[in-house]
């Protein structure tokens, strides 16, 4: 396996930032290999993933390029009073990771995941752009951002520079529930796989149970696991080893 650590100067956020990418060795032509977007949580970084787990390890038995972006305390957002996050993400990165490794960006090999804050990021990367992707993964997602601001106000300061005021965020393009109930997801999400997993003692195992009542009403291509687990990287460790293996097998397919 190889490890990339890119730094580099973002047009969009007009400042310098930092991913990391996993090429894997069974590839022999990684311009052809599928793309997963791997994405943090909550007060994390782009090495999160490959410093609190043994991701390198359990990739080495799949395919899959491994984009591991670095995006603050940003929710994955073209924030009020900061950075343009979102679009970060969904344009300037997918153009990098072209120029860089010549993979273009195509729907069949094509995946995005997250942990926490990160499950929201790819939930709503997917559910806005449901067309750009094979497959969605969001493992203990902060899905339900409004309730979660109502219930953690110590988050009070970061989440206003996020989304402005809980008024706006509600309703908007960034409240997943929102995301849910637009017809083009339906007629663009037919062959869009989306799973969502969730621990069983996770402090957003209801947000989780919410978004989920409306979730499999909406999405045609729908999985939904759960079981012991609590927010922490003892449950994402394992977690990761399912997604890496439904990925595959939807990308065999």
């Amino acid at each position: 396996m190889t490890i990339c650590k890119m730094n580099f100067k973002s047009q969009v956020l007009d400042l310098s930032t930092s991913v990391n990418v996993y090429l894997p060795d069974m590839v022999v032509n990684v311009a052809k290999a599928p793309v997963l977007y791997l994405l943090h949580g909550w007060s994390d970084d782009c090495n999160a993933w490959l410093n609190q787990t043994n991701l390198a390890r359990q990739a080495q038995k799949y395919p899959f390029v491994i984009v591991m972006p670095q995006v603050g305390l940003s929710y994955y957002t073209d924030m009020v009073a900061g950075g343009d996050y979102f679009t970060f993400l969904t344009q300037e990165l997918p153009q990098k990771i072209c120029q860089w490794f010549q993979i273009m960006p195509k729907k069949e090999n094509t995946f995005v995941a997250g942990l926490s804050m990160g499950g929201y990021g790819a939930f709503k990367w997917a559910l806005t752009y449901p067309e750009q992707f094979c497959a969605a993964a969001s493992l203990s997602g902060a899905l339900d951002v409004v309730n979660i601001w109502r219930k953690r106000p110590e988050r009070q300061k970061h989440l206003v520079a996020i989304f402005g005021d809980l008024q706006k965020l509600k309703d908007s393009q960034n409240d997943l529930f929102t995301l849910l109930k637009r017809q083009e997801l339906v007629e663009k999400s037919c062959d869009t796989f989306f799973l969502q997993m969730c621990g069983t003692e996770d402090f957003v195992y209801a947000d989780n149970q919410r978004f989920l009542q409306v979730a499999k009403k909406t999405l045609r291509n729908f999985e939904y696991q759960d079981g012991p687990g609590e927010h922490n990287w003892d449950y994402w460790e394992a977690a990761i080893g399912i997604v890496l293996q439904r990925f595959v097998e939807i990308y065999a397919k």
